[in-house]
């Protein structure tokens, strides 16, 4: 080996990507964006929270968005829409998929996340 084979730095590799924190399906992104139309009022997108709540002691919250906050973690699917999710609730929704479902007797945002350890009965909370 030669001095300077030997004086080189070993080369670095290259970050992994790292994973969107929820993913945001077709249907989501279609109903975020007739609200954002429906609002009347320019913003910036929805953010994505949790609260303390329900028997199972979280449950999640949509609002609108009308600037990224401080701390926010932008989701912005291939869409045009930006999803923030609150500081507070990163650790509770990574990896959840976020679907808007309608049904007969319902409609409404679905949040699955592989993280959830229990549900109440009613499915509004849920905890990890």
């Amino acid at each position: 080996m030669t001095d300077a084979a030997a004086t080189q730095a070993p080369a670095k590799r290259a970050p992994r990507a790292r994973p969107p924190a929820i993913t945001v399906t077709a249907n989501a992104v279609e109903r975020v964006k007739a609200l954002l139309a429906q609002r009347g009022k320019p913003s910036a997108g929805v953010r994505v929270g949790v609260r303390t709540r329900g028997c199972s002691g979280l449950s999640y919250t949509l609002e609108y968005a009308d600037a990224k906050g401080p701390g926010d973690e932008v989701v912005e699917p291939e869409t045009g829409i930006s999803i923030f999710i609150d500081p507070k609730a990163s650790m509770f929704v990574f990896g959840t998929e976020m679907d808007f479902v309608e049904e007969k007797l319902q409609s409404g945002f679905v949040f699955r996340n592989p993280n959830e350890k229990g549900r109440c009965g009613c499915g509004d909370s849920f905890h990890v």
